[in-house]
């Protein structure tokens, strides 16, 4: 029985290990459909909610992901009765998937609790446990929420709205497809070049000088100004305007809009500095160069009210300048009313009263035309050839390079009729163009815009305050050829009383060392002194005094030529017309006079006078610095409009004018604006033998080839050599 009973046992507990095993079975099997019912759900929700575009960005992080830690759950198993245990919060893992679905899904690393969770959800509080499941589902895909930010970039950006013209914009694109290109088919400087890159880039590349196929009123202004450029001296075949009217396409509104821009610069700069650079024309000239700026030429010419004026602004402002442009307009029949033509006549001849003869004075009636031709405007129909006509005729001759009589001839006549005004309009052409080269503002502002200006043609020293002469004198300039005064603009830093003549290099060895070969005692008896220093070189000077080549004064500014101003003890000079004498320096016909002046100007408060400069005069050398440096501008005027309004003609005595009209007449092109490389004057002093007899001041015991050069004698250096022992320093400085 007890065997019965204990196969019947053994039998159920095999039954029962059946029936478990079943419905562990039905059991994992209900398991795995609801998981998969789920798994389907969440794959609709999740098709049902859009997902950003996948993007290359890091996964998220256990920051990202924040479980909600006030979710718990029942522990049914062991303590049914008690408060709820508060979830631990899962750290995330390495690696999260950044689909929504698998972070929702995914358990956290403590098992137990989290499948708890989700294999009894009947001890779960709702309330609670399902805000934990939403605030993970909602969390987590907040991360890739920001890589669909950041990819919006990768899309193609919005292009703004173009500031130009629908009717303007095939021409735009034009100038930006040629501008861009960057060739020189319209520009050929590198300044301008970049200009107009700027220039149009800034507005689109929008058309300046048309719209929608018309002129604007900037561009009739410019275009009138280039027209008219033959009033300036110009040449209007340099500036060719383009034909707007033909231009009917946009590629050629810009090809047109490019050339006239390119116009408009070529004007600007050559009214500005001149067609020609002053270097083509002699090598001793200095002017300061003052280029135009193309980006400003733009800028001031398209914003302008009157773009035509704004152009004519890079003119010459100096009065003078304009006074020769108004002369020119007259020259060529522009406002001076029919050209005046003098008859063939006797000869006309004033003569003066004598001591044994009564004046003489002719009648004829050529003499009216005579005088409006010459601009006498004295007893205009007065037929009589009396001193005042006689004395305009012997000017005019003067100017005309004729014998200078004040008779009236047939070559005279000649001369005065329209094949001379041929001539006359090409001098006041190339005058008009000397003008360019100078400075625009000639004076100091802050003394009154002072400065000197010299006429070398005309032999006359101006210094002129606010716009009006103050002081003339006249003057003495250098001989033509290699002595010709050089024509430069400098200041005038101070006035020398008692001045050392150091003799320059190419008189002491051009005609001084020449000349003690023949007389070895020559500059004893000139009063100068020789001194051959270490390296054999001689330098030749003349101590301050009464006799001095320089007189008792030197006027100052430094310059590359080392020429100056100066007295001058041979007065009988300045009697004479042409004055042409000196080897490059200009002599001042009353130097006490103009450094009282020039003192008044720099020094107001110091009350000098000629009396208080002439008690200077002594043997001592004074320097009187000047506190504002006076310019001093040394020009080369062959017509000019003197105070009476009268245009004036003087003779080329250097040949300038007649060097330029010939470049200006059979040159073209801009190659005229090119610099001309010239050799600099040189201040060498070479190693001389000199001859027996020769008094020798120092003996040899000069400085050496690093002493003085020339230019520091004569100007000073700013730091004087030591003086050699037993030789006391030659100059006196008074500051």
């Amino acid at each position: 029985m007890r065997d019965c009973l204990n196969h019947r046992a053994g039998f159920d507990r095999v039954l029962m290990t059946v029936a478990a095993t079943f419905l562990t079975v039905s059991a994992s099997s209900a398991l795995a459909q609801d998981q998969a019912r789920s798994s389907a759900a969440e794959l609709a929700i999740e098709a049902a909610i859009p997902r950003p575009e996948p993007a290359n960005v890091p996964p998220p992080t256990a920051s990202d992901i924040k479980l909600d830690a006030t979710a718990t759950v029942q522990d049914s198993a062991k303590e049914p009765a008690k408060e709820p245990v508060k979830a631990e919060a899962a750290p995330a893992p390495d690696k999260v998937e950044t689909k929504p679905s698998d972070v929702a899904t995914t358990p956290a690393t403590e098992a137990p609790k989290s499948e708890t969770a989700k294999t009894e959800p009947a001890t779960t509080e709702p309330a609670k446990s399902e805000p934990a499941k939403a605030d993970t589902a909602t969390t987590a895909p907040a991360a890739p929420a920001a890589p669909a930010t950041a990819a919006a970039p990768a899309a193609e950006p919005v292009k703004a709205a173009s500031s130009v013209p629908a009717a303007d914009q095939p021409v735009a694109d034009k100038l930006k497809d040629i501008i861009g290109a960057k060739t020189s088919r319209h520009f050929d400087r590198k300044n301008e070049r970049a200009a107009i890159e700027k220039f149009y880039g800034a507005r689109d590349f929008a058309p300046v000088w048309t719209q929608a196929g018309s002129l604007t009123a900037a561009a009739k202004g410019v275009i009138a100004r280039l027209k008219d450029a033959a009033s300036d001296g110009l040449n209007p075949a340099d500036y060719p305007v383009p034909d707007f009217a033909a231009a009917t396409t946009p590629d050629a509104l810009a090809d047109a809009e490019l050339k006239l821009t390119a116009s408009m610069f070529d004007y600007a700069r050559q009214a500005q500095s001149g067609r020609m650079h002053w270097s083509q024309v002699s090598a001793d000239i200095l002017y300061p160069e003052h280029p135009v700026d193309p980006s400003e030429v733009l800028a001031k010419v398209t914003t302008a009210a009157d773009a035509s004026a704004a152009l004519d602004s890079y003119n010459p402002p100096q009065k003078l300048y304009k006074e020769l442009k108004a002369k020119l307009a007259e020259l060529r029949g522009q406002g001076s009313g029919p050209v005046i033509e003098i008859a063939d006549g006797p000869a006309l001849k004033y003569t003066p009263a004598g001591k044994k003869q009564a004046e003489i004075v002719v009648e004829d009636p050529r003499v009216p035309q005579l005088r409006s031709k010459l601009g006498i405007t004295e007893n205009a129909s007065d037929t009589r050839y009396d001193a005042t006509v006689a004395e305009a005729v012997r000017k005019f001759q003067n100017s005309a390079e004729i014998k200078a009589t004040g008779i009236l001839d047939d070559k005279t006549v000649k001369a005065l009729n329209t094949p001379k005004r041929d001539k006359q309009i090409d001098t006041v052409l190339v005058n008009m163009e000397r003008w360019r080269w100078l400075p625009r503002d000639l004076g100091v502002p802050s003394l009154g815009d002072a400065y000197v200006i010299l006429n070398i043609p005309d032999y006359t020293l101006k210094v002129m305050q606010r716009g009006q002469p103050v002081w003339t004198t006249r003057v003495v300039t250098g001989k033509p050829g290699q002595h010709a005064t050089p024509l430069l603009t400098e200041t005038m830093k101070y006035i020398t009383v008692n001045p050392t003549w150091n003799v320059p290099p190419s008189i002491v060895y051009n005609e001084y060392l020449p000349a003690l070969q023949q007389d070895p005692t020559v500059l004893q008896r000139m009063g100068l002194k020789l001194e051959q220093n270490r390296d054999g070189s001689v330098h030749i000077s003349q101590p301050p005094g009464e006799a001095n080549a320089l007189g008792r004064i030197r006027f100052n500014f430094p310059n590359k030529f080392l020429v100056y101003q100066h007295d001058t003890p041979d007065k009988n000079l300045f009697a004479k017309e042409d004055r042409a004498f000196s080897h490059g320096c200009m002599r001042v016909q009353n130097p006490d006079q103009y450094a009282s002046v020039l003192l008044n100007i720099a020094m107001p408060n110091e009350k000098y006078t000629p009396e208080r400069v002439r008690s200077m005069y002594g043997k001592s050398e004074i320097d009187l610095k000047f506190p504002t440096p006076i310019p001093v501008n040394i020009t080369y005027q062959t017509a000019f409009v003197d105070d009476a309004g009268k245009l004036q003609f003087r003779k080329d005595v250097y040949g300038r004018d007649s060097t330029m009209i010939n470049i200006l007449k059979n040159s073209r092109g801009k190659d005229l604006e090119n610099i001309v490389a010239h050799s600099q004057p040189s201040y060498s002093r070479p190693a001389t033998t000199l001859p027996s007899g020769v008094a020798v001041a120092n003996n040899g015991g000069g400085f050496g080839s690093s002493g003085p050069n020339f230019f520091e004698r004569l100007f000073g250096a700013p730091t004087p050599p030591p003086a050699p022992v037993g030789r006391r320093p030659q100059r006196v400085f008074t500051r």
